[in-house]
C-alpha cells in the first residue's frame, strides 16, 4: 500500500473513532451528567462532567488563556443551555475581548451567548450569584484573573451550593491562577498541544493538553492530550502527530480560542454576542 493510500485510511479510522466515541456507547447520558465524547475523560470522571456543581479551569500561565477560555466552552457547549460568561475587568484588559467567531468555530451560537464585562473580582462573584440562582440559565462561566481574595473557600461553597440548588453548570476560569482550597467538583489544568493539519495544510482541530487535578469522591489524576472535533462537537483522543499514519505531517501550533488581544475593554454590563 501507497503511503498516501495507508494515510488516508488512518484518517478514515481515525474520523470513525471520533464518531464512536462522539455517539457514546448506549447513545444516551447518565443521570446528571454532560459526556464530553472522550472515553477515557468520561470513565475517570464517572461517565461525564456533573451538571449543576462548581467546576474549576486553569491556565497557571497567562499564555495559555486562549487554550483554557477554548476548552471552557467547549465544555459549556457539551452542557448545552443560554450561556452566561462574566469577565474580570483585568482579564479582559491583560488578554483581549474573546471573539464571537472563535465561539462560533467552537460550535456555539451567538444568540445563545451572554457576555458581561465587570470591573473587579467581586462585582464578577456578585454577578454570578445572581445568575447561578437563574434556572433559565444552562451554564455560568465565571472568569478571573490570578488569585483575587474573594474568592476564597467561602464564596466557592456560595456558588457551588447555588448550583446545586437550582441546576445551573458554574466553569470558574481561573487565568495565571494556582489551585486554592474550593468546593469545586472537578479541577482541571489546560495548556497548548500540537494540532495535526488537515488537508492542504488546513489548520486542524483545536487541541490541549488536559489533567483533571481533584475531584470529589472520585480519584484524582489523569491526562490526556485531546482534541474538539467540530463536526460531532465533542472531545476525542487526539491523533500522533508525525508519527506513522500521518503522512509526516509537521504539527501546527496548539488551537486556541481566538481573543481580540489589543482591543479596549468594555465596561458594559451583559450583552448578546450576537
Amino acid at each position: 500500500m501507497s503511503p498516501a493510500r495507508d494515510s488516508l485510511e488512518s484518517l478514515k479510522a481515525h474520523i470513525a473513532g471520533l464518531e464512536r466515541a462522539c455517539a457514546g456507547e448506549s447513545g444516551g447520558e447518565p443521570a446528571g451528567m454532560a459526556r464530553t465524547g472522550h472515553a477515557g475523560v468520561d470513565a475517570a470522571l464517572g461517565g461525564g462532567l456533573m451538571r449543576a456543581r462548581l467546576h474549576e479551569i486553569f491556565a497557571f500561565e497567562a499564555d495559555d488563556a486562549g487554550c483554557a477560555t477554548g476548552f471552557a466552552a467547549a465544555l459549556a457547549l457539551r452542557l448545552g443551555g443560554t450561556l452566561v460568561w462574566l469577565r474580570e475587568g483585568e482579564a479582559e484588559r491583560r488578554g483581549g475581548q474573546l471573539h464571537a467567531p472563535g465561539l462560533v468555530e467552537i460550535g456555539l451560537s451567538p444568540a445563545q451567548v451572554i457576555l458581561g464585562t465587570l470591573p473587579d473580582a467581586l462585582a464578577v462573584l456578585r454577578a454570578a450569584a445572581d445568575v447561578t440562582r437563574c434556572g433559565d440559565v444552562g451554564v455560568a462561566v465565571v472568569e478571573l484573573w490570578r488569585n483575587p481574595r474573594a474568592f476564597d473557600l467561602t464564596a466557592s461553597r456560595r456558588l457551588a451550593l447555588a448550583a446545586e440548588s437550582s441546576g445551573v453548570t458554574v466553569i470558574a476560569l481561573r487565568i495565571a491562577a494556582t489551585p486554592a482550597p474550593s468546593a469545586a467538583q472537578t479541577r482541571w489544568q489546560v495548556s497548548a498541544a500540537p494540532s495535526l493539519p488537515m488537508e492542504a495544510n488546513a489548520p486542524g482541530y483545536p487541541a490541549w493538553r488536559i489533567e483533571l487535578l481533584r475531584q470529589r469522591g472520585r480519584p484524582a489524576g489523569g491526562a490526556w492530550r485531546v482534541e474538539w472535533n467540530r463536526e460531532q462537537a465533542c472531545l476525542a483522543e487526539a491523533p500522533p502527530v508525525g508519527g506513522a499514519g500521518t503522512g509526516g505531517a509537521a504539527a501546527l501550533s496548539g488551537a486556541v480560542l481566538p481573543l481580540s488581544a489589543g482591543r479596549p475593554a468594555r465596561t458594559t454590563g451583559l450583552q448578546r454576542t450576537g
